[in-house]
């Protein structure tokens, strides 16, 4: 204790840590500070347990990733505007306050008691700028969530529930958490500064201006009168309320919102790389039980930090369906903090949120901490289908799958009668080899408006004289809505007779026009098996953009028009193709007008995840998602298409643009018809595809 309580040399720049303070107001310090780091690493223990006891499976530590996104706040910066500058002030204030105090422990534990005190002269000087700036920057973060906090009307500090169900003890107190570790923060950030102040207000020294902050305020109160004695008596009382809710802050780190520091940190190092677009084929049977979730899935429950960014994003809360991505989560916080192992629905989770999702992945996309929202959402849907609670629908929809091979109950004869128009016969990729395999998919085989679209490809094929084969009967679902829905053995059954017909032909390159099929081929079947590489696969939007700028395709009837482009979810969160359907879009004349919503922010249409062969679970009378986004493009005045590249886009948005009252304003049309009509004589794109066919 001698080291610690002995006075600095007169006028050094440096200062006393316990200045003024008696043995055994130090020793009690010790004694608190000891009993909070007990409780501290009792708390993370227990958390630690919960982790470990469960399955391990698909759970890999990527640290240079954590630390990339951490420090640099890729993740909170997303979408996050000001927010995201506000806690970069806070994190970063954060670290550099606690490592100060580090260096001070350090100072006083280690190195001065074996006769090196550094913490002295220009080194002094340096950390007191430093913590000085860093902490201002932290209390200014700090101020500024909580005015958003005060001022905020928005849905994503929004807690009330979207699926009805009671308000639970602990929801009702989340606003009120929220508060408690925002304000012991501001008061621990006031605190220190104030604390700084007075010490210098007693006499201030020279060397304490390399404490700005602290300078000021202690030099105006001296020089507003405030006497030593007052100012000391003021200092005592603070450091120990200062010190006193630090160390209840540490202890209370495992249990509160604060542990989000650690567990936000670990949800990042964990998150798959391929997450979504790479369902996991284990477990087949999915989640009943918080037993059966992985120790990722258990440490992301506790990483939630109620942020909002899922809920304000979902289209399924924004069509008044009854989920929340960030509901489901703190539900099953709850749980598992409770120690509910039971069955989860519908207990915890009521079997019409689960069946609410779009497997869109926008709030996966948007999430700062790493969440695996659809994973989880996707496991207890295996639950379900598991233990037979399937929407009557989709039911349906599966056994004709499992039946004829396709979504629409449809003889598998009929597959290929899109070809029976063309004035050319399209080979079959069963028989002879060809260099590009169409694997065409449901929608567009089968569907009345999709063939259209279908037809026009394969024109296009045509003229730019690309090798090109079908496998007429023998395709089938490629299952990405199927595997998205929850049946996961019909998805692997699938999965084995496609990779089976797929492996019997020869071929370079895969080709399809569904995003959904062109996921599943390019991201999961290779992982089961299939002997082709994932770059093999190519959505047609691509190719085309391809075949124009190779000079096969030419462009001889710029459109001249204005159009917006409606990114596919499976297309472009997934796999991040973004450019090519824009580059060629304009390649074909055409203005291209971005929604607000656009790219990775995209809306979904409303189809994913199976949701295209399902009941509405909306509430009446509200916006479907479809309709939402063509009420978006409508909004931005004076454009002539709504450009699609997915046929259960096509689907969704020529209905929606019925229902939403506005079929005299904007027409749809989909990406492969624009470029046919650019390629051939005739002005209209309507008229250029009936002159084409």
């Amino acid at each position: 204790m001698t080291a610690i309580l002995s006075a600095p040399p007169a006028g050094e720049a440096t200062r006393d840590t316990f200045q003024g303070f008696a043995t055994w107001q130090v020793v009690l310090f010790y004694v608190l500070s000891t009993a909070s780091i007990v409780v501290f690493v009792w708390g993370c223990l227990r958390l630690l347990r919960r982790y470990l006891v469960n399955r391990g499976r698909g759970t890999r530590l990527r640290p240079g990733r954590m630390l990339k996104v951490v420090l640099t706040h890729a993740w909170i910066g997303r979408r996050a505007g000001l927010v995201g500058l506000a806690h970069a002030g806070v994190f970063y204030g954060f670290i550099v306050l606690f490592a100060g105090t580090t260096i001070l422990a350090i100072n006083d534990h280690i190195t001065a008691p074996l006769g090196w005190d550094f913490w002295v002269g220009p080194f002094y000087k340096g950390y007191s700028l430093f913590l000085d700036v860093f902490g201002a920057a932290m209390l200014v973060g700090l101020v500024g969530f909580a005015v958003r906090r005060a001022a905020a009307r928005g849905v994503r500090l929004d807690y009330s529930r979207v699926d009805g169900r009671p308000v639970s003890a602990k929801r009702a107190r989340y606003r009120l958490d929220d508060w408690v570790f925002l304000w012991s923060l501001i008061f621990l950030g006031g605190s220190g500064f104030l604390l700084e102040a007075l010490r210098i207000a007693i006499d201030p020294p020279p060397f304490e201006v390399w404490s700005p902050i602290g300078y000021a305020l202690g030099a105006g109160l001296h020089d507003a009168g405030l006497s030593p004695g007052v100012a000391d008596g003021l200092r005592l009382g603070t450091w120990w309320a200062h010190g006193l809710v630090a160390l209840a802050f540490v202890a209370a780190v495992p249990f509160t919102k604060a542990m989000h520091m650690f567990t936000g940190a670990a949800g990042v190092a964990t998150r798959s790389e391929t997450v979504s677009r790479e369902l996991p084929a284990a477990p087949e049977t999915g989640y009943a039980t918080l037993k059966d979730f992985t120790t990722t899935h258990r440490l992301d429950l506790d990483a939630c930090t109620k942020c909002g960014k899922c809920h304000e994003v979902c289209p399924a809360r924004a069509s008044a369906m009854p989920l929340s991505p960030r509901d489901l989560i703190l539900d099953l916080r709850e749980a598992q903090s409770l120690g509910n192992l039971n069955v989860l629905v519908p207990e915890v989770v009521a079997p019409q949120t689960l069946w609410s999702c779009m497997q869109c992945n926008a709030c996966v996309d948007v999430c700062p901490v790493g969440i695996e929202h659809v994973p989880i959402i996707n496991q207890m849907r295996r639950g379900l289908v598991e233990a037979g609670e399937v929407d009557a629908s989709l039911a349906g929809v599966l056994t004709s799958i499992q039946k004829n091979g396709n979504s629409f109950g449809e003889s598998k004869r009929k597959r290929a009668r899109w070809t029976k128009t063309l004035d050319f016969e399209l080979p079959d990729a069963r028989k002879q080899p060809v260099d590009v395999l169409w694997y065409v998919g449901d929608y567009a085989s089968l569907d009345a408006r999709n063939q259209r679209n279908t037809q026009a490809l394969a024109r296009l094929l045509l003229e730019a004289g690309v090798d090109v084969g079908i496998l007429y009967e023998e395709e089938r679902t490629a299952g990405n809505d199927v595997r998205r829905a929850g049946e996961e053995s019909l998805f692997q059954n699938l999965a084995a007779i496609n990779i089976r017909t797929l492996s019997s032909c020869t071929f370079n390159r895969i080709l399809t026009s569904d995003p959904h099929s062109f996921n599943t081929l390019r991201n999961e079947y290779p992982r089961l098996g299939a002997p082709w590489q994932k770059e093999q696969v190519t959505h047609h939007s691509v190719m085309l953009l391809e075949l124009i700028e190779d000079g096969r395709l030419s462009i001889v009837n710029p459109l001249g028009r204005r159009g917006t482009y409606h990114d596919p979810c499976a297309l472009g969160r997934y796999n991040g193709i973004f450019d090519e359907p824009r580059r060629l879009i304009e390649r074909c004349g055409i203005e291209l007008v971005e929604m607000p919503r656009n790219r990775s922010k995209s809306f979904c249409c409303g189809a994913g995840g199976g949701r295209i062969w399902m009941k509405e679970t909306a509430e009446p009378g509200s916006r479907r998602p479809s309709e939402q986004r063509i009420d978006e493009a409508v909004a931005l005045g004076d454009l002539d298409y709504f450009i699609c590249a997915c046929p259960k886009d096509v689907t969704m948005y020529e209905d929606a643009i019925k229902t939403s009252g506005h079929s005299d304003v904007i027409v749809l049309r989909e990406i492969s018809e624009l470029v046919l009509a650019a390629t051939r004589v005739p002005t209209d794109v309507a008229e250029a595809v009936t002159a084409a066919g």
